[in-house]
């Protein structure tokens, strides 16, 4: 399969130029992918530490050159967490940046250093030996944020295969784009963006700035950045920038994922794009499926304001009840997608990595969706309890298990939207709101400003000791 091998045509064209000022060729991925499998050795599985710099994608390319499958984490996961993963699943090496904090090293074990470069180190864990891995398995990524759950979304590479080709249709790329990343490269949209360019032989712009730093704006303009992905929360990141009135002649389209936007923000970025001849695509994803499900046209972007659109190409969407009928037209259902995109399945241990396909291309999204008369569908609720915030999907149950063990004198329960948790807790001890957010920001990552604390007098429950979370009103304030 020809996915990532570089055409011998492209051997001088530009990989990637990072904001560090280090340019890579594809010609230059060749020459890293033989040493990076040579360091690797036989098909087994490691951990790749992300974040956006060189060293980090050429380490992921090369793993799909190669055969070797990666987890993809962020760098700067929690150590704790990171302990819990490489027990579970005993990876046999860590591809990790030099800059890594010494309890995140130690986290991994003992290990010995293979191949060096770009700031970065292939290391084998001494002792570790590989689970066995399915022929057809190709990545691994987490499935809650940051919640530390060790559930992965088991991929192969006929699934990012079938989910590149379908974005690079529908957003009509070609080698001359170049995108600048705005998201973590181990959440399933920024791994989309890095893999439907690199099949085109696209240029990547890596940046570890964010997009309230003026350094990230710099480097869009030194470049000649030609695209913008972020979620809602960077959508009004956008906004509050002024996006709109800034001179940014090489942007040619924005997308947008991870959650649903306000419709007054869709709106603004739409009808903006629309003005400026740029392009405005909304779309629609999970992990489960790749990456991208759906996407909103962006010619009907104003017009179908609020909708996550119809199904990428390739992928076919219906709306079915639990019986697993399709609904009457007009009625609420679940989503129910069908593509060559839906992933094998999960794991939750590491004798789960030499399953087959579970799913066979159908994938129960767990959103509640409403088709209009055009064909174009519209979120309207979950069915599963999970929130995004900040684009991160993060697991309530795993929230609530994580404080729970944080804290046992206290029960919780976590409800929310997105970009906002409500943790209810009995707890009595004054200080248990604040400890409790403080926890759970320290462990996900995120903001303080995610998370809420209401405390109640009991959380209710029904005769069979499950929690009535509709009985659970948020605090006003």
């Amino acid at each position: 399969m020809a996915l990532f091998t570089a055409e011998s045509g492209w051997a001088g064209r530009t990989l990637c130029i990072s904001d560090s000022g280090l340019t890579l060729t594809y010609g230059d991925l060749d020459t890293f992918a033989d040493r990076f499998a040579a360091g690797v050795g036989e098909r087994s599985l490691g951990f790749l530490l992300c974040e956006n710099i060189p060293g980090v994608l050429m380490a992921y390319l090369s793993c799909l050159r190669c055969g070797a499958v990666p987890l993809l984490l962020a760098a700067d996961i929690d150590p704790a967490l990171l302990s819990q993963l490489v027990e579970t699943y005993s990876p046999a090496w860590v591809f990790r940046p030099d800059a890594l904090p010494a309890e995140t090293s130690a986290a991994l074990g003992s290990t010995e250093p293979l191949l060096a470069e770009y700031g970065c180190t292939l290391e084998r864990r001494i002792g570790a030996v590989s689970p066995a891995l399915h022929p057809d398995l190709a990545i691994l990524l987490t499935t809650s944020g940051s919640t530390g759950s060790p559930k992965l979304v088991r991929q192969s590479r006929a699934n990012i295969e079938a989910n590149a080709r379908s974005i690079v249709e529908y957003l009509e790329l070609n080698e001359t784009e170049r995108p600048i990343t705005t998201l973590p490269m181990n959440y399933t949209y920024g791994l989309s963006v890095i893999q439907s360019h690199a099949l085109v032989g696209a240029t990547i712009l890596l940046t570890t700035r964010g997009v309230l730093e003026g350094d990230f704006w710099r480097f869009f303009l030194k470049e000649g950045a030609t695209s913008l992905a972020g979620v809602p929360y960077t959508y009004k990141m956008f906004h509050r920038l002024r996006l709109p009135t800034m001179d940014l002649p090489t942007l040619r389209y924005l997308t947008q994922a991870g959650g649903k936007l306000p419709e007054e923000l869709h709106e603004t970025f739409a009808r903006w794009c629309a003005e400026s001849r740029r392009r405005f695509y909304v779309m629609y994803g999970q992990c489960e499926a790749t990456a991208r499900m759906g996407y909103l046209p962006y010619a009907r972007s104003v017009e179908k304001r609020g909708s996550m659109g119809i199904a990428i190409p390739g992928g076919s969407f219906t709306l079915e009840d639990d019986d697993g009928q399709e609904v009457p037209e007009g009625a609420v259902g679940e989503l129910i997608y069908r593509g060559a995109n839906v992933t094998l399945g999960y794991a939750t241990c590491a004798a789960d990595l030499a399953k087959a396909d579970e799913w066979h291309g159908v994938l129960r999204t767990g959103d509640m969706a409403r088709r209009d008369d055009d064909g174009y569908y519209y979120i309207v609720g979950r069915k599963k309890r999970f929130i995004k915030i900040f684009g991160n999907r993060v697991g309530l149950d795993e929230s609530e298990r994580l404080l729970a063990a944080r804290f046992p004198e206290a029960e919780f329960a976590c409800t929310g939207r997105d970009d906002l948790m409500t943790i209810f807790t009995d707890g009595r001890d004054p200080a248990l709101p604040q400890a409790a957010v403080d926890y759970l920001s320290g462990v996900t990552r995120l903001s303080h400003t995610a998370f809420s604390v209401t405390v109640v007098d009991a959380i209710p429950k029904n005769d069979a000791g499950k929690t009535l979370y509709i009985k659970l009103t948020p605090k006003e304030g």
